[in-house]
């Protein structure tokens, strides 16, 4: 190298700012030019994710994108109701669970059908009647209400009905995400699509009896408000305490985290045995806390945001380091093992759901397992003085308390 040739300067990297080159906006401030953008824009979309256009400088190179949102999917209404889904055709990186909003008037009905896969789901409004027959031919009629949860196992054929004032607003989540609110095995075409001497001879029945059935299937349509719970029970056959329970009340349980920051409640087979596929965990957490850093080493995490604003950062191998925004109907999903926090940037509370493929939930907390190292050795690895490790908390936290 010729002694005039100039020698590239990289600044020491600082805490805050731990990359060379150094990436993000705080390291321009002697060079605007470089956040120069004169192509088109759309200013709307762009004001929701001040992390994306301004990213913390600790942020680093790109990874999938882990943000979607209900709010962009497309909505197929019917009267009776409507439904929008997010699958992994939508949203890539989710391929362990696929999404569905769904609402239904008061007596708005989702016909009679079953799945291919098993089905969770959470009510975030109104109220519902949901109808069930067990693998052992065992009924159910439940009515669940805002907080509740059910699960069906793959193949349990249900159906759902909006109750009263309000009707219904649920989130459906499936354990495979390829699965399609579009794709479900619907009564209407099964039978419409069945000879009419089998259907006669299946029932017992002459075969003008299904003379007027629907030639196309009805998947949301409108109904009467459902009577009394106890006589749909009693003509269904239900027999109290027969069948494993399919609900859950999810937001009268006990939190596994309580704390002045927020709460966890937790729904997996532990408490609520027959969901053997899902696991879920409800999260609120009050302004100015967060979801302490942690993962989850036994499936990936699918969100759904219920209200408040958040943001979070994905850490992953590489290193990769990405930060994004969530507002309340948005979707993110946190690959299995990659280490994240959610901090809630609003002055409102932050509630949103994790979801996840599996039978139990699990989770390792960063605090939780520094505290089982001795110190020492933490202190050779971080720099930081013992006594001032000993000060960091102790074990799990689940939402870090307000201080």
């Amino acid at each position: 190298m010729d002694s005039d040739e100039t020698i590239p300067h990289h600044e020491t990297p600082t805490f805050g700012d731990p990359d060379l080159p150094p990436e993000g906006e705080s390291n321009t401030v002697d060079d605007q030019a470089a956040l120069t953008m004169t192509g088109p824009q759309n200013p709307v979309i762009a004001s929701q994710f001040p992390n994306q256009i301004d990213a913390p400088g600790t942020d680093i190179s790109t990874q999938a994108f882990f943000w979607s949102s209900f709010n962009i999917s497309p909505r197929r209404v019917q009267r009776g109701g409507w439904a929008r889904e997010l699958t992994k055709a939508d949203f890539a990186i989710s391929d362990e669970i696929a999404g569905v909003n769904m609402y239904l008037e008061s007596g708005g009905i989702r016909e009679l059908h079953w799945h291919q896969t098993a089905e969770w789901a959470v009510m975030t409004r109104g109220r519902c009647r949901v109808t069930t027959i067990s693998r052992a031919g065992l009924p159910s009629v439940e009515d669940v209400e805002e907080g509740d949860l059910w699960y069906f196992p793959a193949g349990t054929p249900h159906s759902l009905q909006g109750l009263g004032p309000d009707g219904a607003e649920f989130v459906l989540a499936f354990d495979d995400g390829a699965q399609s609110e579009s794709n479900t095995l619907l009564l209407t075409d099964w039978f419409a699509h069945t000879p009419p001497e089998v259907l006669a001879k299946n029932f017992g029945v002459a075969q003008e009896t299904f003379k007027d059935i629907p030639l196309h299937n009805l998947w949301i349509f409108p109904g009467d408000e459902p009577g009394e719970l106890e006589k749909d029970q009693a003509d269904a056959n239900v027999t109290w305490g027969a069948a494993e329970p399919i609900i859950f009340r999810l937001s009268r349980s006990q939190p596994v985290h309580s704390n002045s920051g927020g709460s966890i409640r937790i729904a997996d087979s532990t408490n609520f045995p027959l969901s053997s596929t899902v696991a879920a965990a409800l999260v609120t957490i009050e302004p100015g806390s967060m979801r302490e850093l942690h993962w989850h080493p036994n499936a990936d995490e699918w969100q759904y945001y219920l209200r408040g604003s958040a943001r979070m950062t994905v850490f992953n191998t590489g290193p990769h380091a990405n930060t994004t925004d969530f507002r309340a109907g948005d979707v993110g999903v946190v690959k299995r093992n990659y280490g994240h926090y959610v901090e809630n940037t609003g002055d409102d509370v932050l509630q949103f759901l994790e979801v996840f493929k599996a039978d139990r939930y699990e989770e390792v907390s960063l605090a939780n397992w520094l505290s089982h190292v001795p110190p020492s050795l933490v202190a050779a690895h971080l720099n930081v003085p013992e006594d001032v490790i000993a000060t960091f908390p102790r074990g799990a936290q689940g939402i870090t308390p307000i201080r």
